[in-house]
């Protein structure tokens, strides 16, 4: 434990509240940086980020800037006098006028092998993209998008039903973890910088809602990744019968039928569906205004026949 060392903390959801949890508990956090409350739900109510709920509890200083790039805002960040800022998932891109502000330095947690997967949605992309291993890097921040020097990275494998939402909890406890390591051996002085090598560079863009329509003529493992991806948000998805039909869990099988999409078999708790290569065994889903419920459930209340097709029949 070192209260001497301050911190400005600059985070928004979930995945950045672990860190400061701990954070918190290791060095002196003088103030918490995240975004504005949004709109949310059906009723549109301002909600606060995760971020900022959390750090109330905690009795910390909160900003919420409209602006990141104001003087302001720099006056103010540099009035705490922090030994470093912490970032992690904050969702901007800071300007080098508030990255000069630490004594020591600034540092981003995030959660991929960087230089692989920088931006965005590093988590969901890997696993759409079949990956079996991503990972946390801690790096000093730039004015680049994830283009700093590395200080500290720790890999973790990716297994094969593993969710978004299953390896953001993981990398949320595995970056918090690494972030006191990397101050603790800052403040010794005997920490190594590794550049990224800019040839090895991927990019993980936010996620869009229609990335996660399902096209069952692609084979059954990308299917399988992309629901897995998808979930928790937005969550994969296809047409049943005219009603938006959401894919929570399911599996690829050696099975094979035309065309994709054709409901090969009901099983008593399974969708057996065809794809463009092999098939995939649908376990949990959600119809359109339903909740989401096994699929042994879902077939004695809403029965599917064999032969029915799910999604566009003409086609992407």
């Amino acid at each position: 434990m070192d209260k001497q060392t301050k911190i400005i903390f600059m985070g928004t959801p979930d995945f950045a509240v672990v860190a400061l949890s701990v954070l918190v508990n290791e060095f002196t956090v003088a103030a918490v940086v995240t975004q504005p409350d949004r709109p949310s739900g059906r009723g549109q109510k301002l909600t606060p980020p995760p971020v900022k709920t959390a750090a109330q509890k905690m009795r910390i200083p909160v900003l919420q800037p409209q602006k990141i790039k104001t003087q302001d805002l720099v006056a103010e960040l540099a009035g705490f006098k922090p030994d470093y800022i912490v970032t992690a998932a904050y969702g901007r891109i800071l300007p080098a006028e508030i990255l000069k502000i630490p004594r020591i330095a600034p540092l981003n947690i995030h959660a991929s092998l960087l230089p692989a997967y920088r931006g965005a949605a590093p988590i969901q992309r890997a696993i759409i993209n079949g990956e079996k291993e991503t990972g946390v890097t801690i790096m000093l921040m730039d004015e680049g998008m994830d283009t700093g020097d590395i200080i500290l990275q720790e890999a973790v494998p990716i297994g094969d039903f593993d969710t978004a939402g299953m390896l953001h909890d993981r990398l949320a406890q595995v970056g918090a973890k690494l972030i006191v390591r990397a101050v603790k051996t800052m403040n010794a002085g005997n920490f190594n910088r590794q550049k990224q090598a800019e040839a090895l560079a991927t990019y993980a863009p936010p996620l869009q809602k229609n990335e996660a329509k399902i096209d069952w003529y692609r084979d059954a493992v990308t299917i399988h990744n992309l629901v897995r991806g998808m979930n928790p948000w937005p969550g994969a998805y296809t047409d049943l019968n005219g009603k938006r039909l959401k894919i929570w869990e399911g599996m690829p099988v050696k099975a094979q039928g035309t065309p994709g999409g054709r409901v090969l078999a009901v099983e008593k708790d399974a969708l057996l569906i065809a794809a463009g290569k092999n098939a995939y065994r649908i376990t949990k889903l959600q119809l359109q205004g339903k909740r989401a419920m096994d699929a042994g459930e879902f077939i004695r209340g809403y029965p599917v026949e064999t032969g029915t097709i799910l999604g566009n029949p003409e086609g992407f």
